[in-house]
């Protein structure tokens, strides 16, 4: 168990890392709202992540090979994360006179809902979380109990990492004006656009170009 333990950790760490729209609206979340409204929207984004496991876990390598040839989950993913950007980017809400910049006490819940979603609809996370499953399952003698033990660390790590990420961030709030919050959503709201046109051109991509079979055996090829 201490081994799979410290297996996961470094793949924590890793997924904490990857850039993609959870990570930078985390950032923004934490550092215009403060460590409370980011912790919820991580424990949203969380959420979404446990439930694709629990259906990666109960799947099997059929459904792989089933979503990569339903390129449009990607392109319904990506069109939501495009419109959800412009949405950003446009929105002219006055901020003038918002010293405090806290969610109300109802706004919590949306924030939740809000970081669920936003992981949800991109089905290449379940796509990553199927990958996982069949890459490490194996060396885990697909253990139900070791393969809870794992993820369990893994998501472990990731949330402590991103509580670092959302302290940092906050440490940002004193010096945000009402001019540099307008800035920090617009640039936001473009990345969430160039993340949405990411998914938008996978879904177009010829299957040859989407090979996600291909990516698993090269990686079981490297392991070995």
């Amino acid at each position: 168990m201490v081994e799979d333990i410290q297996a996961a950790i470094p793949l924590g760490l890793l997924l904490s890392f990857m850039i993609g729209p959870v990570f930078f609206v985390l950032l923004e979340t934490g550092a215009t709202k403060g460590f409370r409204a980011g912790l919820v929207f991580d424990l949203g984004v969380i959420l979404a992540d446990i439930i694709f496991l629990v259906i990666a876990y109960f799947s099997s390598y059929q459904l792989l090979e089933n979503l990569s040839n339903q390129p449009g989950l990607y392109v319904f993913g990506g069109v939501i994360l495009l419109l959800y950007g412009i949405t950003i980017y446009f929105n002219r809400e006055s901020l003038k006179g918002k010293s405090d910049i806290k969610p109300r006490k109802g706004g919590y819940l949306s924030l939740f809902v809000k970081g669920f979603l936003l992981n949800f609809i991109n089905i290449g996370v379940l796509v990553f979380w199927l990958g996982v499953i069949i890459v490490v399952g194996p060396s885990l003698d697909n253990n139900p109990n070791r393969i809870m033990v794992f993820f369990g660390a893994m998501l472990g790590a990731y949330l402590a990492v991103d509580m670092i990420k959302i302290l940092l961030a906050k440490q940002l709030r004193s010096k945000l004006t009402v001019e540099r919050i307008r800035m920090v959503k617009k640039v936001l709201g473009i990345i969430l656009v160039i993340c949405g046109l990411v998914l938008i051109t996978k879904g177009f991509l010829p299957k040859d170009k989407l090979n996600i079979e291909r990516g698993i055996e090269m990686i079981n090829e490297e392991r070995n």
